[in-house]
């Protein structure tokens, strides 16, 4: 059965707009984006188009050729000190001369809703993003059970669903498998993590219970899968001009019990995840 992430993330946004009707000021979101790939500039208009279901106000700095670091951590300064700029995104993945951790540390933590920070006070978007598919799947599947995940007092909740499943995660880049694993091992969950250094991963798939990919690559096989195996998709690829997940649903939809479809699965939820960070920073910033 495929898992439609359009129609939990509508029930959450609807919960949202809710709680942005009790901000009575202005919220403000800046996305900086380098270069023009056609699957970034998809992304940002997907945050563009939830900005305005919110009544958000949405600034992109879009810079086409790739700036040297001084220029680009200027910038980031400059917007920082926009009072009406509550949040901060940084599209990745960023340019080899850009990309590193320390372009953050222009950004302070009640911006950086991300949670890319150490001491962050948010939870990476898509990490909330995969343990809602998880509660989903294994507790609730009523439009009614549907509401955001709450890392503190669905601690148990997750702990008693998952304490007797094998988990893999498959990928470890820092927008995908890095912080899904993060999100599950702050609940002190056990999962296995492979990647393309991983020798013979299929041996870790064929025993999985719940199946986590995210390498924006076909990676999973339908003859390497559990029948039952929950598989949820985080990595985007495209061919022949379509964006398609780590699997082919037509191929694995009769040996799994729930799966995510590409698009239309984790990625609309994770924005949604964005953008309750974003509120809550909001509330937070004085």
């Amino acid at each position: 059965m495929f898992i439609d992430g359009r129609k939990i993330a509508n029930s959450l946004l609807s919960i949202l707009k809710k709680e942005r009707k009790t901000i009575k000021k202005k919220v403000g979101l800046s996305v900086f984006l380098v270069g023009s790939a056609p699957e970034q500039l998809s992304f940002v208009k997907i945050k563009s188009e939830m900005a305005k279901a919110l009544k958000i106000n949405f600034k992109l700095i879009h810079l086409t050729r790739t700036p040297n670091f001084i220029d680009f951590a200027n910038l980031l300064k400059k917007e920082v000190a926009n009072k009406d700029v509550n949040g901060i995104i940084i599209q990745q993945p960023l340019p080899a001369q850009l990309s590193t951790d320390s372009i953050y540390d222009y950004i302070p933590l009640l911006k950086e809703i991300e949670g890319h920070k150490r001491k962050t006070e948010f939870i990476f978007p898509l990490g909330l993003a995969v343990m809602t598919i998880i509660k989903y799947v294994y507790y609730g599947k009523r439009k009614q059970d549907i509401d955001f995940v709450d890392m503190k007092k669905d601690r148990i909740l997750f702990k008693n669903i998952l304490k007797s499943k094998k988990i893999v995660i498959v990928g470890r880049g820092m927008t995908g498998g890095m912080p899904i694993g993060k999100t599950l091992g702050n609940l002190n969950i056990n999962y296995i993590s492979t990647n393309s250094t991983t020798v013979d991963p299929e041996s870790y798939f064929k025993t999985a219970d719940l199946i986590i990919t995210s390498t924006g690559k076909k990676v999973i096989e339908p003859e390497m899968l559990k029948p039952g195996v929950v598989l949820i998709n985080t990595g985007v690829r495209k061919e022949n001009g379509k964006l398609k997940g780590d699997y082919e649903e037509k191929e694995i939809k009769d040996i799994a019990s729930y799966y995510t479809p590409t698009p239309g699965g984790s990625g609309p939820i994770d924005v949604v995840y964005l953008y309750k960070n974003l509120i809550d920073a909001a509330k937070m910033q004085k």
